[in-house]
C-alpha cells in the first residue's frame, strides 16, 4: 500500500491509536456496516458476501435518509447541493 500511495502521490495518514473521535464520520459508518449488515449475515461465499454487501451499500446511499443531511440520501443530496452550489470548475470557467 505505502508502494502504490507513493506512486500515485498519495498521503496516508491514520487516526491516533485509541482516538475513534478523530474521524467520527468513518467511525459511524463502520459501525452502521457493522450493525445492519455483517453482523446480520452469515456469508458462505465471496461472491454472495460481495452481493449482499453491495446491496447494503445503495440501499445506505441512495435510498437511507441521513440526519446530517437534512434526511436525505447522500446521492439525493448531492443531487440537491449540484442544483443550489454550481461545481467550482464550472463557476470559473464562466467567468
Amino acid at each position: 500500500m505505502d508502494m502504490w500511495a507513493y506512486h500515485h502521490q498519495v498521503r496516508i495518514d491514520f487516526s491516533r491509536p485509541g482516538k475513534p473521535t478523530d474521524n467520527g464520520h468513518v467511525e459511524t459508518f463502520n459501525g452502521s456496516l457493522r450493525d445492519e449488515c455483517l453482523n446480520v449475515h452469515w456469508f458462505e461465499s465471496l461472491a454472495e458476501a460481495k452481493a449482499i454487501v453491495e446491496a447494503w451499500r445503495r440501499d445506505y446511499n441512495e435510498v437511507r435518509p441521513h440526519s446530517a443531511l437534512m434526511d436525505l440520501a447522500p446521492a439525493e443530496f448531492v443531487r440537491q447541493a449540484r442544483v443550489w452550489r454550481p461545481i467550482e470548475g464550472l463557476v470559473n470557467a464562466e467567468n
